[in-house]
C-alpha cells in the first residue's frame, strides 16, 4: 500500500482536502483525471472512512489499491444520518454508474406490475417507473414475457378493464373484452364499484401469494350462487377456482409456519456475478428472479451482496419482514434501519446456519449457479459463432483480417420530412450499443437517400480528425468517435455504396473496407467487383451482416417515429390551456407518447415536475 501513499505525496492538494474533511456522515465522490466519478460511496464519519484508502499500513485489495491512485479529485455531501447518507448514495450510483462500484447490470429499468388503485375503477398494466401516486406495485420482473403471462393469467381469473375511459356506468353499450369475459364491465354498471374494488383486492392478494382467502371467498359465493339456482355465476367462479388452483398447485410450500421472506445467493465465475431471489410469501415460494452485477471482480462476496441489497431493495415495490442470506452484510443495522422505514415494521437481514432458512439459502445458491452456467454457455456459443461470421465474412469480402469493429448505417425518411440517420457498432459480432449513434438529417433536402448518407458519414469521420487532435491533449482520453470500423456496412445497392466511397476518398480512408447489403437478394456489393457476392444461404456470415443492417435500420426508423412523435405530441398539446415548453417537455419525458399521455390519469400527469392538478385536469379533458 505504500505506492499509494507515495502517490499522494505526488498530489499534495488532494492531502490539503483531506485534511479539510468534516467528521460528519456522507457521502464521497472520487474523480479521475478527467474529472469523471469513479467511485461513489457514504460515510459515518466522512474523514476517517476517506483517509483511510491513503494509509500506507491499510491492507486494501488490488482493486482497492487501484482506484486510490486513479484519485485526482474528491467531493462530499454531508448529510444528517448514515440512512440518509445510504439513499443519497444509491441515487447517485444509478445516476453515474462509477466504473469502481459494484452495480446492477445494464442499469436498466424492471418492468412491474401496476394497480392504478387510486382510481374509483383500477386499472392494471405494466410499467418501468413507479411513482407516489397512490398506486400499488409488484415486481420487479427481469423477464418482459413472465411479466405478460402473469397479466394474461389474472385477466383469466379476474376480468378488470385495461381501458382509459372515464367510467360512469351509463355507456350504451360494452366492448369487446365484456362478451368474451375479460372485463366486468363496470361502464355499463354490469359490476358496482365495490364488487369491482373487491375484485381487484384479490388480485392484490394473489400477487402476494395469499390465494387462501381469495380461495374461500370464492368458494362461499359459487354455494351461494348455487342455492340461488344462478348457474351460471356459480360456473363463472368454479372456473375461476380452478385456475388459481392450476396456479398455486406449482407453488411450493417451503415454511409450514408461514412469513413473508427474500432468500438471497450469489454465484460468481471469470468476473461475472448472479443474484437470485427467491420470494416467498405466506410461507409459500411464489416466484424467482436473477439479476446480473457488474464490477464485481476482485470484490469479496458480502461486498456485493452489500451492494446488491442497497440497490436493489431502493426499487423493489415489497420489502418482506425478514430477508436470508449467504453471508453478513456490511453496515447490516444501517440497511435494517432504512428498510424499515421502507416498509413501515420491523425488517431482520438472517443469515441462517441450520434448518429450512439454510437449505432455502443453499437451494438459490444451486439455482444461481445453474443460471449463472447457463448463461455463460449461451455466451459462450455466442462468441463461437460470431467468431465462425467474422471468419466466413472476411474469406468472402478478402479481408486481410476478421472485421472485429462492424459499423452499420441506414436512412429514414417518410416522405422528405423528419430524415434521420444511424449508425449502429457491432465489436466481436455483438452490438455495443454505447457506440450506437443517431443524425438529424440537416443539409439534404427531399427524398435524397444518398445525400442524406453521405452526411451522415461525413459528420461520422470528421469527428476523427477532432478526436484525434484532442487526444493530444494532457489527461485526454480517446472518444469512441476516434476509433476507425474495420468495415462500413451499408443498408441498400450500387448507389449507396458509390456515395459511401465518395466520402471515405474525400477524407482519405480508402483503406477502409465498405460493402452494401441490398434486400431483395441479400447481394453484398463492394468496391471495384462487378458482381455482388453471395453469402451462403443459413451462415452464420450471412445472419450476421443482416443483423446489423436490421438493427442499423431499426435504429434509424425508431429515431425518425420518435421525431414524428414529438412533432405531432407538441402541436397537440400546444393546443392544451396551461401547458406551455417546459410542461410539454415534462410530460414527454415522462410518458414518452401522446397515447400514454391520454392513458395517465390525472394524478398521473400531476405527479410530472412542473405540473398542478388544475394543468392535469385541462390534459385529461383536452385529449
Amino acid at each position: 500500500m505504500a505506492q499509494v501513499s507515495d502517490s499522494l505525496e505526488r498530489r499534495p492538494y488532494l492531502r490539503e482536502q483531506l485534511d479539510s474533511l468534516p467528521t460528519r456522515p456522507g457521502v464521497y465522490l472520487m474523480k479521475d483525471e478527467q474529472g469523471k466519478i469513479i467511485y461513489v460511496g457514504k460515510a459515518a464519519n466522512l474523514r476517517s472512512r476517506i483517509r483511510s484508502y491513503f494509509h500506507a499500513s491499510a491492507e486494501y485489495s488490488p482493486r482497492t489499491q487501484r482506484l486510490a491512485r486513479a484519485i485526482h479529485d474528491l467531493e462530499f455531501i454531508i448529510t444528517d444520518s448514515e440512512v440518509e447518507a445510504l439513499i443519497l448514495e444509491n441515487t447517485l450510483i444509478k445516476h453515474h454508474q462509477p466504473r469502481y462500484n459494484v452495480r446492477l447490470k445494464d442499469d436498466k429499468r424492471y418492468p412491474y406490475v401496476k394497480i392504478s388503485w387510486q382510481e374509483t375503477f383500477p386499472r392494471i398494466f405494466s410499467t418501468r417507473y413507479m411513482i407516489q401516486d397512490g398506486a400499488r406495485y409488484f415486481g420487479p420482473y427481469t423477464s418482459v414475457q413472465a411479466l405478460h403471462q402473469t397479466l394474461d393469467l389474472l385477466r383469466k381469473i379476474f376480468p378488470y378493464r385495461t381501458c382509459t375511459r372515464q367510467i360512469t356506468g351509463d355507456d350504451p353499450r360494452p366492448c369487446l373484452y365484456y362478451y368474451i369475459d375479460r372485463c366486468a364491465g363496470p361502464c355499463i354498471s354490469a359490476v358496482s364499484q365495490e364488487e369491482y374494488r373487491t375484485m381487484i383486492e384479490q388480485v392484490c392478494l394473489f400477487l402476494e401469494g395469499k390465494a387462501e382467502p381469495i380461495v374461500a371467498d370464492l368458494e362461499n359465493r359459487m354455494r351461494a350462487a348455487a342455492e340461488e339456482l344462478d348457474f351460471e355465476t356459480a360456473t363463472r367462479l368454479r372456473d375461476q377456482l380452478q385456475a388459481i388452483a392450476r396456479v398455486t398447485e406449482r407453488q411450493k410450500v417451503v415454511f409450514p409456519s408461514g412469513g413473508d421472506q427474500d432468500v438471497l445467493a450469489l454465484a460468481r465465475a471469470d468476473g461475472d456475478a448472479c443474484v437470485q431471489v427467491f420470494f416467498i410469501r405466506q410461507g409459500k415460494l411464489i416466484g424467482r428472479e436473477y439479476f446480473l452485477l457488474e464490477a464485481t471482480e476482485e470484490e469479496d462476496e458480502r461486498e456485493v451482496i452489500t451492494s446488491f441489497v442497497k440497490q436493489f431493495y431502493d426499487k423493489a415495490a415489497y420489502v418482506p419482514s425478514e430477508i436470508l442470506l449467504p453471508h453478513e452484510v456490511e453496515e447490516a443495522t444501517i440497511i435494517e434501519r432504512w428498510l424499515r422505514d421502507k416498509r413501515g415494521s420491523k425488517v431482520a437481514l438472517q443469515v441462517p446456519h441450520q434448518g429450512a432458512g439454510q437449505e432455502l439459502v443453499e437451494m438459490a445458491a444451486e439455482n444461481a449457479a445453474e443460471t449463472m452456467a447457463h448463461l455463460r454457455s449461451q455466451w459462450l456459443m455466442e462468441e463461437e459463432k460470431s467468431v465462425e461470421a467474422l471468419s466466413q465474412l472476411q474469406e468472402a469480402l478478402g479481408l486481410s483480417q476478421p472485421p472485429t469493429r462492424i459499423e452499420g448505417y441506414d436512412i429514414s425518411t417518410l416522405q422528405g420530412a423528419q430524415t434521420t440517420g444511424s449508425m449502429v457498432v457491432f465489436v466481436k459480432g455483438a452490438p455495443r450499443k454505447s457506440d450506437y449513434r443517431r443524425f438529424r438529417i440537416r443539409s439534404a433536402e427531399g427524398m435524397d437517400d444518398y445525400a442524406a448518407l453521405q452526411e451522415v458519414l461525413e459528420r461520422r469521420f470528421k469527428r476523427v480528425a477532432i478526436e484525434e487532435e484532442l487526444a493530444e491533449q494532457p489527461g485526454r482520453k480517446k472518444d469512441s468517435w476516434s476509433i476507425l470500423p474495420d468495415l462500413i456496412l451499408i443498408d441498400g445497392g450500387r448507389g449507396q455504396l458509390s456515395a459511401a466511397q465518395e466520402v471515405l476518398a474525400q477524407y482519405g480512408l480508402d483503406h477502409v473496407a465498405v460493402a452494401s447489403l441490398a434486400k431483395r437478394e441479400e447481394e453484398l456489393f463492394v468496391p471495384e467487383q462487378s458482381e455482388p457476392i453471395l453469402l451462403e444461404r443459413g451462415s452464420p456470415a450471412l445472419f450476421l451482416v443482416q443483423r446489423v443492417r436490421d438493427e442499423a435500420h431499426r435504429f434509424a426508423v425508431n429515431y425518425h417515429r420518435q421525431l414524428r412523435q414529438k412533432r405531432s405530441v407538441a402541436s397537440t398539446l400546444e393546443e392544451v390551456p396551461d401547458i406551455g415548453p417546459k410542461r410539454r417537455q415534462a410530460l414527454l419525458k415522462a410518458f414518452g407518447s401522446l397515447e400514454a399521455i391520454r392513458q395517465a390519469s390525472i394524478e398521473e400527469l400531476a405527479a410530472v415536475p412542473g405540473m398542478t392538478q388544475r394543468a392535469a385536469e385541462q390534459v385529461k379533458a383536452n385529449l
